[in-house]
């Protein structure tokens, strides 16, 4: 099994898809609990959800193996997003509502937790790295749009139900100045929140630099505006057919906002 999809674009727009992959090795599936094989925390259905992003032009980067092989989206030395609350390592023990991932006596070792840093984590970011680099140098500039969602409910990481669509810039770091209230203020119809509970993870903050035209933001969604959200988290066209619109409005803005880039 490949360890990511590539698919180069002709746009300066890189959509990276980290957490849809479903695919866990052979030698790591006997050793998974119940509530880890059916995989309750991937993004599921993206790749079909932004089945538009092709006619953008956009190059697409897709990981392939499920988020507990390994966490793309957090930092290497796996330190935390966001410290003080809780969050999930860069090679999960839990589910999201706190359910072991692996039988007794069967957790990876700090030696195995290495080794999947450099045996899957690693080769994600240096394609990623490659593609914003060709972007960059096409273009004189990149943006990269990290597409994510989750359970709309999940008291281990936020109180109530958590907003349709959250945007994140890392409070306004990884892009420049503004692109992220007016992509905030395009949301039509979904409720919307700008670098609240989610302000990006480790791609959005280590890739995006715009002072040297590296825009970048993350979208987190939430999973019941095109899906169940219980297994076997059936997606739902009828609901997608309602968010795919504002998704490509979303990134319509993003690459007529970067052909103008800011610093700061």
């Amino acid at each position: 099994m490949e360890l990511f999809k590539f698919r180069a674009g002709t746009a300066p727009l890189l959509v990276s898809m980290p957490h849809t992959g479903t695919y866990i090795p052979d030698w790591l599936a006997p050793r998974l609990s119940t509530a880890a094989r059916a995989l309750p925390d991937t993004d599921w259905h993206l790749e079909r959800l932004y089945d538009f992003v092709d006619v953008l032009g956009a190059s697409v980067l897709v990981a392939t193996h499920s988020r507990y092989v390994v966490d793309v989206n957090r930092p290497p030395d796996n330190a935390s997003l966001y410290p003080g609350r809780d969050t999930t390592g860069i090679v999960p023990m839990d589910t999201f509502h706190l359910e072991p991932l692996y039988l007794p006596g069967f957790p990876p070792s700090e030696e195995e937790v290495a080794e999947r840093i450099r045996t899957y984590w690693r080769p994600y970011h240096d394609r990623l790295r490659m593609a914003l680099a060709e972007i960059k140098a096409k273009h004189g500039y990149a943006l990269l749009w990290d597409a994510h969602s989750i359970f709309s409910v999940l008291p281990r990481f936020f109180k109530g139900k958590l907003p349709d669509l959250n945007l994140g810039t890392a409070d306004g770091k990884s892009c420049a100045q503004g692109i992220g209230e007016a992509l905030a203020k395009t949301v039509e119809g979904y409720s919307v929140a700008l670098n609240g509970r989610f302000k990006g993870g480790y791609i959005t903050r280590h890739y995006g630099d715009p002072a040297n035209g590296v825009h970048a933001v993350q979208l987190e969604l939430s999973e019941t505006n095109y899906m169940d959200e219980k297994a076997p988290y059936r997606f739902v066209e009828s609901k997608a057919r309602q968010l795919r619109p504002q998704l490509k409005t979303l990134l319509e803005l993003f690459l007529l906002l970067g052909s103008r880039p800011r610093t700061g």
